[in-house]
């Protein structure tokens, strides 16, 4: 019985799954979206939505303590990948990108960050796939 049990094992290892998740949480706050399939975007939107939930917490105590605004921001660092290199082949600070464009975006927002959009079948294995974005 799995009372109790949360998250999904997506038929990987403890690192790949950790892994898997900075990674599709990194591309989505870079780009915004993420197209894959149902069973990833379904284990990876509640690790990003409280991320930004992390985020808008920490803007709104660096206010009255810059401190507990660092501490969100170090915590934030250890969930996802800081650096991405874009086309040009600069590095691009994705941290700054969830900090000071995401989280202010949804500042008055209670949650639900991200929406899932059905894209049918792919062609190669008939896995579901979607198109998990922020809303």
């Amino acid at each position: 019985m799995r009372h109790r049990v949360a998250g999904k094992k997506l038929n990987r290892s403890r690192a790949h799954r950790k892994a898997l998740r900075r990674n599709l949480a990194t591309a989505l706050f870079y780009h915004g979206y993420v197209e894959t399939t149902e069973a990833k975007a379904q284990a990876v939107r509640g690790y990003a939505e409280k991320l930004i939930t992390l985020a808008k917490r920490g803007l709104a105590a660096a206010e009255e303590d810059p401190s507990r605004g660092v501490h969100a921001r170090r915590l934030a660092e250890g969930r996802i990948y800081r650096w991405v290199k874009d086309k040009d082949g600069n590095w691009v600070d994705v941290l700054a990108v969830l900090f000071e464009e995401i989280a202010p975006r949804y500042a008055d927002r209670p949650g639900g960050y991200t929406r899932i959009y059905k894209l049918g079948h792919r062609k190669g294995d008939a896995a579901p796939m979607v198109l998990l974005e922020l809303v």
